[in-house]
């Protein structure tokens, strides 16, 4: 791990506040424990279930942060995102709860469930199709000619802070830790998280877990330089990102320990298993850190481990056939 830069964009007190601005609005949370996943990596596992966050998934906290701290002049003008799901529903709901005005970008081929909810929290949502044209460049569009603010999913001081919030309330809760497993698409929950746990356990080792199919965070990790992917195919749909961003690539390299991959299939696997044996709901994309601790091995043993369980909006016809 690289050592730590003051002029990092993101730090520890940052985190703590948003905390303090999600109180009474994020949920704190469960925390939970399998015997059969202790016994099967030969370590003492906790699973911090974002799943059963509102919307559905850790995104809610980097939304409320970052529209929480708005200028009257930005709310009353309204934002946009862009998102394949889990983003633009945090979006939406923080921006009905705060009374603001949202717009948000989706692929046409997101999955289902998520349009209809980001449609369901009062959002107006803009489909484009992925072949023609990028979610930056139709935000940008939009967001210039209405006069928007923009929220980005990840690049964005004050999301990363808020995702930070959810390694800070695993460690509170049960202690400080040896291991941490995240789930990275563009690196916001990672670095927000990672952070948290460089002040709260700090030898505590952090690995992001990516899709092979979206391997830019972890290209990008080993050569110190920022790498790209273009809408990679995974059934990850929450990692579909082109790279990490210029907040959240620095964060990475400044408190992240390592970075690995893992197949769809171990992926797919990993979901099941966490379905069938904690009988909790959980969407590939939030499977990436527990796919990424089973594929660990030895390295892990005897050790104290903790699992963001990063969402559980499962498309279920989409899963159903990758299964099948």
């Amino acid at each position: 791990m690289n050592s730590r830069d003051r002029s990092l964009p993101v730090k520890y007190a940052d985190v703590e506040a948003a905390a303090a601005r999600l109180a009474g609005h994020a949920h704190r949370t469960p925390v939970l424990t399998s015997r059969t996943v202790d016994a099967r990596v030969g370590a003492e596992v906790f699973f911090k279930c974002e799943n059963f966050q509102r919307i559905g998934a850790f995104k809610f906290r980097g939304a409320y942060n970052a529209l929480s701290q708005l200028p009257d002049a930005e709310r009353g003008r309204g934002v946009l995102t862009f998102s394949s799901g889990n983003h633009a529903q945090a979006v939406a709901l923080a921006g009905r709860l705060l009374g603001i005005q949202t717009v948000i970008v989706m692929p046409e081929d997101a999955p289902p469930v998520k349009l209809a909810a980001t449609r369901g929290y009062g959002a107006e949502v803009v489909t484009y199709d992925t072949r023609r044209t990028t979610r930056d460049a139709l935000g940008a569009q939009i967001a210039a000619e209405r006069g928007l603010a923009v929220v980005p999913p990840y690049d964005h001081a004050h999301v990363v802070a808020g995702q930070g919030t959810a390694a800070k309330e695993l460690i509170e809760d049960r202690g400080p830790l040896d291991w941490l497993f995240v789930p990275c698409g563009g690196g916001g929950l990672l670095s927000g998280c990672a952070i948290a746990a460089a002040q709260l356990a700090p030898g505590c080792q952090v690995v992001g877990v990516e899709p092979e199919a979206g391997d830019d965070a972890t290209r990008s990790f080993r050569t110190k330089t920022l790498q790209t992917v273009h809408n990679p195919e995974t059934i990850a749909d929450g990692a579909r990102t082109p790279s990490l961003g210029k907040i959240t690539f620095p964060l990475v390299l400044a408190y992240v320990h390592d970075m690995m991959t893992v197949s769809d299939r171990e992926l797919l696997d990993a979901m099941r298993y966490l379905w069938e044996r904690m009988k909790i709901v959980v969407e590939p994309t939030g499977a990436l850190a527990a796919a990424g601790l089973f594929k660990r091995g030895d390295a892990v043993r005897g050790r104290r481990i903790g699992v963001i369980v990063s969402g559980g909006n499962v498309d279920l016809k989409a899963v159903c056939r990758a299964i099948g």
